[in-house]
């Protein structure tokens, strides 16, 4: 069961959310983005690329490989 606090803070969010522009979203979305990878940067010590590249390995991790990855698709 969540609190009254929590659900009224997401209320709030969600409230401030909607009133945003679609562009406003996306560039609230990237800077938050931002803003994680700088985070993790610092975290674990290593630079942009590198971090980029630990996150994209560890995306992949767990996942199967579908078949139509790798289907030739004629599409007419």
């Amino acid at each position: 069961m969540r609190s009254r606090t929590a659900n009224e803070t997401d209320a709030e969010r969600q409230a401030r959310v909607l009133q945003m522009t679609p562009a406003e979203r996306v560039a609230l979305a990237m800077r938050l983005g931002e803003e994680g990878l700088a985070a993790y940067m610092v975290m674990h010590n290593v630079t942009r690329a590198t971090a980029i590249a630990q996150i994209k390995a560890r995306r992949r991790l767990g996942r199967r490989v579908s078949p139509s990855a790798d289907a030739d698709i004629n599409v007419d």
